[in-house]
């Protein structure tokens, strides 16, 4: 069922609450990659324009339950401020008078960001109290945060009870119109490439893409588990050994339904892993002391030719240390090639986000999700609490 959406309020003269997602990275108080409040400004941006009083929640970071300075949204309310054009007040407390007082000098078409949600234990305990004491600042809830809807939590579900209707804002209505489609109707031939460290990490996400995708490509520390239990060597890279008999089961689960999954057949080695290490090229097989870091040129060249014939792409995890300049070719080329495709491309998981960044392919994405463990959990086809609160259209 579609969503309310926030274009869908009256919100003239209205105290709206926004539950965003401003997690970003801070060096001191020096933001260094403003993404996420970046994704956050067309809902913003519409509300000022209704002449709503915005009054906007997030977390930071993990400070446990109480006041912790290095997590302080302060530096969030300047940037924001300067990408807005306009001031952006700051209240550095949640709840308490001095909140409620901030709320209410508030005039239509202004912005006040509260401090941290997370400096208060009873929010990601989803205490009924703490989200009604929330609530009762605002006349309306907007959801905004798609990065944090798996969790229930009071900013992101305890809330919505005590309104009236929960509304999605543009940036959830994105990701639910485009994971939606990769979940309910995927166009085949559909390609899902899975990357990271660990099968036991995507286990779930691999079982569900098997019932949708007709091909899977396999790359980073995963494929190593895969083609051990195939019977290949690998050297010293990396091995989830407890769950060499759930990639066993994967790869006949795959054979069994007419599914294929693909696995390198080249790799980028090195003796250690490091920056600075000596990437060197080899087959399948991969010789003691040696570890794969990045697939190599057979599998960049059959991996792009899966990803051109696809009709939908999801990407979801780098196919090496891209972070390393010596094996950063695979991940790059994957970018490329998905950003090349005329079919519906979808990437999440920070990892696949910042390589479609770094190689300057991720305006010609379909769609970027800002939710890595959302986005999974999205796929998997799970319940998310921050969704199911949300109002139908």
């Amino acid at each position: 069922m579609a969503k309310l959406t926030v274009d869908r309020l009256d919100a003239k003269d209205k105290k709206v609450l926004v539950r965003v997602d401003f997690n970003v990275p801070l060096d001191g108080d020096r933001i260094t990659d403003d993404t996420r409040i970046r994704a956050g400004l067309p809902t913003i941006q519409h509300l000022v324009k209704q002449g709503a009083r915005v009054i906007l929640a997030s977390h930071l970071g993990r400070p446990k339950g109480k006041p912790e300075p290095k997590y302080s949204l302060a530096p969030v309310a300047k940037r924001l401020g300067e990408l807005l054009g306009k001031p952006v007040a700051f209240c550095s407390t949640v709840i308490d008078n001095s909140a409620k007082d901030a709320v209410g000098r508030m005039k239509g078409g202004d912005v006040l960001l509260l401090e941290n949600v997370r400096f208060h234990a009873e929010e990601e305990k989803n205490d009924p109290a703490f989200a009604k004491s929330l609530a009762s600042l605002a006349d309306l809830y907007v959801s905004d945060a798609f990065g944090t809807v798996h969790r229930a939590h009071a900013s992101t579900a305890g809330v919505a009870q005590f309104f009236p209707k929960a509304a999605a804002g543009f940036l959830i209505a994105k990701e639910l119109e485009f994971l939606g489609m990769a979940l309910n109707a995927p166009k085949s031939p559909y390609v899902a490439i899975v990357g990271g460290a660990k099968v036991g990490d995507k286990i779930t996400i691999l079982r569900s893409l098997l019932d949708r995708a007709d091909t899977i490509l396999v790359g980073g520390g995963m494929a190593y588990t895969f083609l051990k239990t195939m019977g290949h060597t690998i050297g010293t890279s990396l091995l989830d050994e407890p769950n060499l008999g759930t990639a066993e089961d994967l790869l006949k689960e795959a054979k069994k339904r007419g599914k294929q999954i693909l696995l390198p057949t080249d790799h980028k080695v090195a003796a250690k892993f490091s920056a600075d290490s000596k990437a060197e090229l080899c087959a399948i097989d991969i010789a003691d002391g040696m570890m794969g870091l990045d697939i190599g040129p057979k599998t960049i060249a059959r991996y792009t030719q899966e990803i051109g014939k696809a009709n939908m792409i999801v990407w979801n995890g780098p196919m090496g240390v891209f972070e390393f300049p010596a094996f950063q070719e695979g991940t790059f080329a994957v970018a490329k090639a998905v950003a090349e495709s005329k079919g519906v491309t979808i990437v999440g998981g920070g990892d696949s986000v910042a390589a479609a960044n770094q190689a300057g392919y991720a305006d010609r994405i379909s769609h970027i999700s800002t939710g890595g463990g959302a986005s999974l959990e999205f796929l998997e086809g799970k319940n998310l609490p921050g969704i199911a609160v949300l109002s139908e259209a």
